[in-house]
């Protein structure tokens, strides 16, 4: 099997779709957790999403 070559995926992007799914599964409305998940204010800021 060929593997593909990698995409770089924008931060932005990456956050839209994990609020937009969080969303579907909870009922809250996107624009919401999209903020909660751009605001640095929060238990665990420091941490920084993982790239490969």
């Amino acid at each position: 099997m060929t593997s593909r070559p990698k995409k770089k995926v924008a931060k932005s992007k990456l956050i839209r779709a994990a609020a937009s799914s969080s969303a579907i599964e909870t009922g809250v409305p996107t624009k919401i957790i999209e903020a909660k998940l751009n605001s640095q204010s929060g238990k665990f800021k420091h941490l920084s999403l993982a790239s490969a």
